[in-house]
């Protein structure tokens, strides 16, 4: 999963979203320094990470990409998922979108000096790009996937891949609404866990 489904499974908990927003930025076993309920969001994350990954549905979705994009195709249905989840956020959430992702950029702003320096250098372009707002779009989604492949160099060519979110959008969001109940049981049940 992406940004801001992380977020949205830290179950408002501002401490728990602080590290699974930053935990793709954090190695190893390296976070004993940071508060003990950032350190179960990173933990969290890492969980998700898991689950996701071998979840017959998420495969599924990847199996539609894997020709074109080959091991980048989990990072794109990462993306897509995250635009589902923003295009239904009225379904998830009584906190309207924009209201939940000033919220999220006041927190990470806050607590900026105790983010990794990654997710330091990145935060000032998803605040004024407003990436987790404009997942909801086709737009929004064609600007990250550019990025990305900017990041590989074009290699991974996933700035096409907006084409196949928009050639199979109906399969890809019922592959998403399915797999998302799972996954917000399976984390509610592991957030009980970590507490």
């Amino acid at each position: 999963m992406n940004f801001l489904a992380h977020l949205y499974l830290s179950e408002d908990n501002t401490n728990i979203m602080i590290g699974n927003f930053i935990a793709d930025h954090v190695k190893g076993n390296k976070f004993s320094h940071f508060h003990e309920d950032i350190q179960k969001g990173i933990l969290l994350h890492r969980e998700i990470d898991t689950y996701t990954d071998a979840h017959k549905i998420v495969r599924i979705s990847k199996r539609r990409l894997h020709e074109r994009y080959r091991h980048y195709d989990g990072v794109i249905i990462d993306i897509f998922y995250d635009h589902y989840l923003a295009k239904n956020w009225r379904n998830y959430s009584q906190i309207p979108l924009n209201i939940y992702v000033n919220s999220v950029y006041k927190l990470l702003q806050e607590n900026i000096d105790s983010l990794p320096e990654r997710t330091q250098e990145m935060l000032p372009y998803m605040v004024q790009y407003n990436w987790l707002y404009n997942y909801q779009f086709a737009k929004g989604i064609q600007e990250v996937l550019n990025g990305m492949n900017r990041r590989t160099d074009g290699k991974s060519k996933m700035n096409l891949a907006t084409e196949d979110l928009l050639e199979n959008y109906q399969i890809f969001e019922n592959d998403f609404t399915t797999f998302f109940e799972d996954l917000r049981a399976f984390s509610h049940q592991k957030l009980k866990e970590l507490s």
